[in-house]
């Protein structure tokens, strides 16, 4: 490792962390090491990223004392969790909590904490706009990670607060790409009228995050958004007509319609998209392209994306 700076990676197997590892891996030039933190070691993703020459540890994030010990004498730390693993907004938090915690530990430089926006600042409990989840949340994949800002921020941390978006990945992972309707044709369903989505390739995440780490100093204490493009639902759906060459339509239903489709989190997420379609100006606004592609200039677009991936998105 040299002299380089060991930047130590949080969820290193999954698609944010594991983006970055790769960031840092194949960008020899940047001065940065990765520490890829996993619960397992032995794991095929844990020994790809060995592969690459990625320092590979042992660490829970459930275990503030095994991050502590994953965290020692590295120059910086990129946290995230994992909200759909357990979906307890509370267990994110004390997650959020025992990594910062674990960061002033280890007196880090530079955290780059994947947070996102605390919706309730806009949408309050009292608001009946959309329902109120879990007792006190809006949408608490959101609400949690936003509420714990506050935590890196208390501790002193000089820390880089990135706000992500919407993966296209979650086309390929997590069954949102488009579907067969009864009359046989493919149907993009998204609970946001005609308003725009950011969107970003989730390996420009981890991307992106190497280009704040490098730029150091200038991005301490900042709030950070990124993403890859801004589409409304009928320009995805046009998108992935001419990428798969199959007709795919923009199926446009109501939020309350997609809380109730019974999938898990099904009502979290029609929360969510609710908030993006009703605050569209400053959802996207908190999420500049041109910043996007200052931090990574290879920021894929939908269409860049489209080439590599439309063979990976079960349509079926």
């Amino acid at each position: 490792m040299g002299d380089k700076k060991i930047i130590a990676v949080v969820g290193a197997t999954g698609l944010q962390g594991g983006g970055l590892v790769r960031a840092i891996m194949n960008e020899t030039s940047s001065g940065f090491t990765a520490r890829a933190l996993t619960r397992d070691v032995n794991s095929d993703k844990a020994k790809e990223l060995s592969a690459l020459g990625a320092e590979v540890v042992a660490a829970d994030v459930d275990d503030v004392d095994s991050v502590k010990r994953a965290f020692a004498g590295a120059y910086g730390a990129f946290c995230v969790t994992f909200f759909w693993a357990h979906f307890s907004p509370e267990k994110e938090y004390a997650e959020a909590k025992g990594m910062a915690e674990a960061a002033k530990h280890a007196d880090m430089k530079h955290v780059i904490w994947s947070t996102l926006e605390d919706t309730r600042q806009w949408v309050p409990l009292s608001d009946n706009r959309m329902p109120t989840l879990m007792g006190k949340y809006k949408v608490p994949h959101f609400d949690a990670k936003g509420e714990a800002n506050r935590v890196f921020n208390d501790l002193g941390l000089s820390t880089t607060f990135l706000l992500t978006s919407f993966y296209w990945d979650n086309f390929i992972y997590f069954g949102m790409g488009p579907k067969k309707g009864q009359d046989g044709k493919l149907a993009l369903t998204l609970p946001m009228g005609d308003k725009k989505l950011p969107g970003i390739a989730a390996e420009d995440i981890g991307k992106c995050a190497l280009g704040i780490f490098k730029k150091g100093k200038e991005f301490f204490g900042r709030t950070v958004g990124i993403a890859g493009e801004h589409l409304t639902g009928t320009q995805m759906a046009a998108a992935l007509t001419k990428a798969l060459d199959r007709e795919v339509r923009y199926n446009a239903v109501t939020p309350d319609a997609y809380r109730n489709f019974g999938f898990p989190g099904a009502d979290d997420l029609g929360n969510m998209f609710q908030f993006k379609r009703d605050f569209e100006p400053i959802f996207c606004g908190a999420r500049k392209l041109d910043v996007s592609r200052s931090l990574n200039p290879a920021l894929q677009n939908f269409e860049t994306w489209l080439a590599h991936n439309k063979g990976r998105i079960p349509l079926e």
